[in-house]
């Protein structure tokens, strides 16, 4: 159990120190990562950075995630899950666009028109307050490994067991504090888990959050 998302980043801070990672880059994805990830930077000495992704959600539930997809328009769709729904390719291509188009907006909010920051060659860890289904990660880790990033390591609090195992084929290293049988969502493993506010998000990517 996690006091809150400073206190897990803290403590996922400490294993990654502990397991050697070395970062150029420690990427948050918004907005819940960002509290979580400023610890992990500082000790680490990186910068810290955003990469976002969107959820797709399906026809008729725009809540059940079907996919996701990043700034770059790099996707993942849960093709099992796409077929037993029956979605045709029209709906995936203008959810697609719509919601790249939203992660791209939101990047630029959160780095204020400041440029992307180049990952080629670069050691990249990305931080999560925790993973459920994984499919914003995956879209997320997608997207640095297509930026040519030298090495990608995702780095969360918490995880679904399945899903983090899942995960272990998109990165070169996963890291989970806990991947507990007992998992539901990720806001069971923490005392305090309330939203976080853009305003909030962005301070601690300019190193002003508590």
């Amino acid at each position: 159990m996690f006091a809150n998302r400073t206190d897990a980043g803290d403590r996922l801070a400490a294993e990654l120190a502990d397991r050697g990672i070395d970062a150029d880059v420690v990427l948050g994805i918004p907005r819940g990562a960002l509290p979580v990830a400023r610890p992990v930077a500082d000790a680490l000495e990186a910068d810290l950075d955003v990469v976002v992704a969107r959820k797709l959600g399906a026809p008729s539930n725009p809540e059940l995630a079907i996919g996701a997809v990043a700034s770059d328009g790099s996707v993942w769709l849960n093709d099992d899950l796409v077929d037993r729904l029956g979605v045709s390719e029209s709906y995936l291509e203008d959810v697609r666009r719509r919601e790249s188009e939203n992660a791209r907006e939101k990047a630029d909010r959160y780095r204020s028109g400041d440029a992307v920051p180049d990952l080629a060659g670069k050691r990249v860890v990305v931080v999560d307050d925790g993973v459920a289904t994984g499919a914003t990660a995956i879209a997320c880790l997608r997207q640095v490994r297509e930026a040519g990033a030298e090495r990608v390591v995702l780095a969360v609090p918490v995880g679904a067991p399945d899903t983090v195992a899942a995960l272990e084929s998109e990165a070169d290293a996963v890291i989970a504090l806990l991947a507990p049988e007992t998992f539901r969502a990720v806001g069971q493993f923490y005392r305090e888990f309330g939203q976080v506010a853009d305003e909030e998000a962005v301070a601690y990517l300019e190193g002003r959050g508590e």
